[in-house]
């Protein structure tokens, strides 16, 4: 079908479009006069993402966090804090209601959360961090009470959500804090007994004197050594052919005159005795005084080389004494430093007892405060307030849809009239029924004689050009 076959059958057959336009305006008009009118009450949350209660910039919240908030909002756990603020429980006409839609099966508080359920949508914002909760309803206090109510629900759960689990973690690190205070007073009372049991004051300052103590001791020993190496010298010295060269005889001073006194007498005995003979009395004193003394030199040689030996003995022994009090502090400094590494094990055990302690006690006290907490992280933007035009039925805009609905349908049942019960309307519908070409078209005496003209004019053309194509295509 062409446009202009189109125009003629929907001029011809404009009442049953107008019909159909009109029947549909009137059915809508009549029907939004006589819907139930609904009002829409609004309120609207803002909900705070900031990780800290003092900051003064808030971030944005992400979809899936705003999805979830939704979700919180749209839950039944709610709804059901909504009947128990309101107490509409108690309400009797209420549970009257109840009964005769369920027959008294179920919960009260779920049938009337599912039933306030149904009129609440929550709405994010796209950019922002608000939630904007309606509720609609046919009294229009009705809604704006039960918009403000599920904004109040919402915020109870909210402060639940946040405030259990922290009630929860606080009785779990309660019995924590109990076993972590045992743990550190046992870890304590082992170290005051090892340290009672070893009479240790303070460890690192008795292990530095009795290390210093090690030190000198090592000190004289090397010098006691040192001294013992040469008296054990001079002993052998003494005990061997040079003994009377040793210092100790050159430096005796009784040696030395014993020494002068025996030069002497020998030269005095050699005169005597070239002089008197050996047999002479003087001869024989002098031998007598003579040989007196050498044996007091030899006495005295005895005495003093005698006392290289002691010397010798007693630096021998003094070294001996000082290796055995050596090994004696060496043992000491050892176990001091063996009970200072047994004690600082046992004061790590403390110190890693008191920071899991004072870890616990952290918590302790954190989850304390967040259990006793008394404010969520929504806050209220705006409460809903009465509406005074109701948002349901809209007449303007539903008569509008009706006028375009109307039109549409209109417009296809003239069209499915056309096509049901064909009439010829133009020259080229009686072409295309008859198969004959259109020689001529009468003027209609009613109308203009130049519409006549121009359509006799353009059904001449038409002819013309369909009885040329068969010709041509025939030669």
């Amino acid at each position: 079908m062409t446009l202009g076959q189109f125009l003629y059958a929907l001029r011809a057959r404009w009442w049953v479009a107008l019909s159909v336009l009109v029947a549909i305006v009137g059915v809508t008009a009549v029907a939004s006069l006589l819907w139930p009118k609904k009002y829409s009450a609004a309120a609207s949350v803002v909900i705070d993402v900031k990780p800290d209660p003092v900051s003064l910039y808030a971030g944005m919240a992400t979809p899936a966090f705003m999805s979830t908030q939704v979700d919180i909002l749209n839950s039944e756990r709610v709804a059901q804090r909504v009947v128990r603020n309101l107490k509409l429980a108690d309400n009797p006409q209420i549970r009257q209601q109840w009964i005769e839609a369920t027959q008294g099966q179920g919960s009260l508080e779920a049938w009337l959360a599912d039933n306030f359920q149904n009129s609440m949508e929550a709405k994010p914002s796209r950019e922002s961090n608000v939630v904007t909760i309606t509720y609609k309803a046919a009294d229009p206090k009705f809604a704006a009470g039960l918009a403000n109510a599920f904004v109040q629900a919402y915020m109870d759960v909210t402060l639940d959500m946040r405030v259990s689990p922290a009630k929860a973690y606080s009785t779990f690190f309660d019995t924590r804090l109990k076993d972590a205070r045992e743990t550190l007073e046992q870890a304590q009372g082992k170290l005051s007994t090892f340290q009672r049991e070893n009479s240790i004051i303070a460890t690192d300052e008795r292990v530095d004197i009795e290390t210093a103590r090690l030190t000198e001791l090592s000190s004289q020993l090397v010098a006691i050594q040192a001294v013992s190496s040469e008296s054990g010298s001079r002993q052998a010295q003494a005990q061997g052919a040079q003994g009377d060269r040793m210092q100790e005889m050159l430096s005796n001073p009784l040696i030395l005159g014993l020494r002068t006194d025996i030069s002497r007498g020998e030269a005095a005995l050699e005169q005597l005795n070239s002089r008197l003979g050996e047999k002479h009395p003087q001869v024989l004193e002098a031998k007598a005084n003579l040989n007196e003394l050498r044996s007091k030199l030899e006495s005295e040689s005895r005495r003093v080389l005698g006392g290289v030996s002691v010397s010798n003995s007693i630096n021998k022994s003094r070294e001996a004494q000082i290796r055995t009090e050596l090994d004696a502090q060496r043992a000491k400094v050892l176990k001091l430093k063996a009970v200072r590494d047994a004690s600082q094990v046992l004061a790590r055990d403390v110190d890693n007892a008191q920071r899991a302690y004072d870890a616990v006690q952290a918590r302790l006290t954190q989850t304390s405060l967040e259990s006793q907490a008394q404010q969520s992280n929504v806050f209220l933007l705006n409460e809903a307030s009465v509406p005074l035009a109701p948002s349901s039925p809209r007449v303007g805009l539903n008569i509008l849809l009706a006028v375009f609905a109307g039109t549409m349908l209109g417009v296809g049942a003239a069209l499915g009239l056309e096509l049901l019960f064909r009439r010829v309307r133009d020259p080229q519908d009686l072409v295309a029924v008859a198969g004959v070409p259109v020689l001529l078209v009468l003027p209609d005496g009613t109308k203009g004689q130049r519409l006549a003209r121009r359509r006799g004019a353009l059904a001449q053309q038409r002819v013309v050009s369909q009885l040329a194509a068969p010709a041509g295509g025939q030669a």
